[in-house]
């Protein structure tokens, strides 16, 4: 019967559709491509290239000197309104809330926010810094050090910026956590609450 055979043919390109969403989208964990991407690096976390960075202070550093302590890091710079205030206020509350709460038997979050702008100082992150209340320990500003390495920074945390011309940037934005061996083993929404980041990053930290 025609009905059948165009029911039968149906069922066959939705079961087949099915299994190529499944195996696509990881079993419909990851929908979108940064939802495949944080699930990726969930479970085989990403290297992170050593990188010359400078913070507000003008002292130079490199993540790897953190030496396993945990990190969190946000993409930045400082003359952006938008996305850039979000991932800053939700610094703010997390480091508020690891002074607050105290650290639970752990070590303190380290914070450091890395602006991609040129244009970012020393002294325009330490301007930047004390408008959010960092201390400058904890929690530090950081530009690369030799703008030829910014790229290869980026392209390891899958960092897009793109200039819109007018002296501002496009560009995503998360939260990312290292783990205990400098690797990067998560990322988190921007609004996620900071509890929540204590918790996901202390479990990148056994």
């Amino acid at each position: 019967m025609p009905w059948l055979r165009t029911a039968a043919a149906s069922l066959v390109v939705c079961v087949v559709g099915g299994a190529l969403l499944w195996r696509g989208t990881d079993g419909f964990r990851a929908l979108t491509s940064e939802q495949a991407r944080r699930v990726s690096i969930a479970r085989n976390p990403r290297a992170v290239p050593v990188v010359a960075l400078e913070d507000q202070d003008g002292t130079a550093f490199t993540l790897a000197a953190y030496g396993g302590e945990p990190v969190a890091l946000e993409f930045i710079y400082t003359q952006c309104v938008s996305v850039c205030a979000m991932l800053s206020e939700e610094f703010r509350r997390i480091d508020r809330a690891e002074r607050l709460n105290g650290t639970a038997g752990r070590e303190r979050l380290n914070l450091v926010s890395i602006s991609f702008d040129p244009r970012d100082t020393p002294i325009r992150l330490r301007e930047y810094a004390a408008r959010y209340g960092a201390d400058g320990r904890h929690w530090r500003f950081a530009r690369v050090r030799d703008t030829r390495e910014l790229a290869k920074l980026l392209r390891a945390f899958d960092i897009v910026v793109i200039p819109d011309g007018r002296g501002d940037y496009q560009h995503n934005a998360a939260i990312h956590l290292l783990d205990t061996g400098g690797r990067l083993a998560r990322v988190l929404d921007i609004n996620v609450d900071p509890g929540e980041v204590a918790r996901t990053a202390a479990s990148t930290w056994r």
